[in-house]
């Protein structure tokens, strides 16, 4: 006879889980919960608490824990929440295909129907051919975007990311990590990437997580544009983010930056990926290769937020991959970058949901289209108030940075006339005024916090100013 659930079996579950200030493992509520229900009863119930938004969890496989929704945990932050949590619901507008979705991923788990990788999902579209965006959807996001790539039409790719990237690191960091169940608020967010305060009271895989978010960004954002850079939309990029996002993270480290060798589950969903490694290297291959060729950086950027969570390419951190690779599309054509920050969680596991378990795009492409206009109201007018880029700056940084570190490992004393006589013959006759000139204001600015951004190391640096101290 089947043994009878105890009435508060649910509240007994994440009473235990509380114990875990990194989260619990089915092992370990099973361990401590036997003697109340099965570990399949458990798994059953963690995944209907999940879809309740009760229970959230953290990494996949075997590396899959549990923990109890913040959202229960600190109801006496309400203040907080209405600034760092908005409310996407009050303006998220959902098609009548999106609520199709919407009403069969909102049923309990034992409700839907198990589902495996399906290869004709890919298989079915045509680079610049298929489209996820219809082209009158795409006008409307171009049409956004126009002011600001006009502007920057003859700037180095990159250039609109590196202008607003210390509130992008902000944004884009807190945002991506709210969506994993992180707890950090957006002020304390800031206060970790600015000053490098934690915040008292958080996880250390919380903390991680963020200052994950963090290098990737800055790689993206410094690397896109550099010459003989080859970050983009290749293999090689997209296992660096994932090697940046997943540091600190993973449970076995040696999964870090490197696909996936053993089958996964996805929490709270009916949909169990591919499990052979030798067919997810070569899926990985075509997907990325695929969206390599498609023209449409809005659609290009689509596409990877759709397929990389699909294929589920790695053993954990795949969404947030995802996340990141789908703002290289915007990064590289000077396009105001996405950074999820009116995204609620709720609504876009609903849209990754429909994708994971019924192949349907249009809910997540509803999400997708109104979080970019959000990014790209707020981006534009964060630009418009800074300061215009000096265009002799930009076409000879590299020229610039590499000026300076010679005169400082030379030992010269960094005056006019040094710097006129060690212009690179690279810069046009016409720029060597102003080059000069920009050289004279870095040295003038320069001191051992900064020193490192011209690739000195600090004795380097220290030896230049005593020597140049003795010459004054």
């Amino acid at each position: 006879m089947p043994k009878k659930l105890p009435a508060d079996l649910d509240q007994r579950i994440t009473a235990e889980m509380a114990r875990y200030p990194r989260g619990a493992s089915i092992d370990e509520l099973h361990r401590a919960l036997a003697d109340l229900a099965s570990r399949r009863t458990l798994q059953r119930r963690l995944a209907d608490l999940t879809v309740q938004k009760q229970v959230y969890t953290l990494g996949e496989g075997r590396g899959l824990r549990y923990r109890s929704s913040p959202r229960t945990e600190i109801p006496v932050q309400v203040a907080a929440a209405v600034v760092d949590q908005p409310d996407i619901e009050r303006y998220f507008q959902v098609s009548p295909e999106g609520e199709e979705i919407q009403r069969y991923v909102r049923q309990p788990r034992h409700l839907r129907l198990p589902v495996s990788y399906t290869p004709s999902f890919l298989e079915q579209y045509t680079p610049n051919s298929t489209a996820y965006l219809p082209a009158a959807l795409r006008a409307q996001l171009h049409d956004l975007s126009r002011p600001a790539a006009l502007a920057l039409a003859a700037a180095p790719a990159g250039t609109f990311a590196r202008d607003i990237l210390n509130r992008l690191l902000i944004d884009l960091s807190w945002a991506s990590s709210r969506l994993e169940g992180n707890t950090y608020s957006r002020l304390d967010t800031e206060r970790l990437i600015a000053y490098g305060q934690v915040a008292a009271g958080k996880d250390a895989l919380e903390t991680q997580m963020i200052l994950n978010h963090k290098a990737a960004i800055e790689y993206l954002v410094r690397q896109i544009g550099e010459e003989g850079g080859h970050v983009g939309i290749n293999p090689e990029t997209i296992i660096a983010l994932h090697a940046f996002l997943s540091d600190g993270l993973m449970p076995d480290a040696a999964s870090c930056g490197r696909l996936r060798r053993r089958p996964v589950e996805i929490g709270g969903s009916v949909y169990l990926p591919i499990a052979m490694p030798q067919r997810i290297a070569e899926l990985f291959g075509v997907v990325v290769e695929m969206a390599a060729e498609i023209h449409d950086p809005f659609e290009q950027s689509f596409f990877l937020m759709v397929h990389l969570p699909y294929l589920q390419p790695f053993e954990d951190v795949n969404k947030r991959v995802s996340r990141l690779a789908a703002n290289i599309p915007f990064i590289q054509h000077n396009l105001s970058p996405l950074s999820f920050i009116d995204v609620a969680e709720k609504d876009y596991i609903e849209g990754m949901l429909g994708v994971y378990e019924l192949n349907q795009v249009e809910l997540l492409r509803d999400l997708f289209v109104r979080a970019y206009e959000r990014s790209c109201q707020q981006y534009v007018a964060v630009r418009q108030q800074l300061v215009p880029p000096d265009t002799v700056r930009l076409r000879y940084r590299h020229q610039l940075s590499g000026l300076i570190a010679a005169i400082v490992r030379s030992g010269a004393k960094a005056d006019t006339a040094t710097l006129r006589d060690q212009v690179p013959d690279t810069v046009a006759v016409v720029d060597r005024e102003r080059f000069i000139e920009l050289a004279i204001t870095e040295f003038h600015n320069l001191h051992s916090g900064n020193a490192i951004r011209f690739g000195l190391r600090p004795l380097e640096f220290a030896a230049w100013q005593e020597r140049n101290a003795d010459n004054a």
